[in-house]
């Protein structure tokens, strides 16, 4: 029982320890996301389904919540942003080639009507972010217009 007792105090102290280590802020300069938002025209409607249910892990533009400056929390949303924009980061929309981009779109458009994004992990606290069966096909419909431009470019021989 003591040694129960001893762990939890040590777990504990190490907890707040934690607490002074900061994490990276999702701050990979500033870029706007004009060249995404001119480049694939969204609707009003898709452009605030992105903003609602994409950008946070995305972009470089993240709205951190309160529970940010929690760790080890903090450390697992660092990893799951920088996994995000790994595969696709609308604020580095202009580094992308037409390949690219078309691909991206592809990719954007598997990943909801699989039902694989927005993540469960992060629709259980961002309820806002829970796509709707009609904001599904309006992101899906704006996709599917977009890649229409990259791919006719993709063909193109350089």
């Amino acid at each position: 029982m003591i040694w129960i007792k001893r762990f939890l105090i040590l777990a504990l102290i190490a907890l707040i320890a934690l607490q002074f280590v900061r994490s990276e802020r999702n701050n990979g300069g500033y870029e706007s996301l004009e060249p995404f938002l001119t480049e694939t025209k969204p609707s009003e409607q898709v452009a605030a389904i992105l903003k609602t249910a994409c950008y946070d892990c995305h972009s470089n533009q993240t709205r951190y919540p309160w529970y940010a400056e929690v760790a080890p929390v903090s450390f697992w949303l660092h990893d799951h942003i920088e996994e995000g924009k790994h595969h696709l980061n609308f604020s580095a929309w202009e580094r992308y080639s037409a390949k690219q981009k078309d691909k991206k779109l592809d990719e954007l458009a598997k990943e909801v009507s699989d039902g694989e994004m927005p993540l469960d992990s992060y629709t259980l606290i961002h309820r806002d972010a829970v796509l709707t069966p009609a904001e599904t096909t309006a992101l899906l419909d704006w996709a599917k217009a977009a890649r229409l431009n990259y791919s006719l470019k993709a063909d193109r021989p350089q």
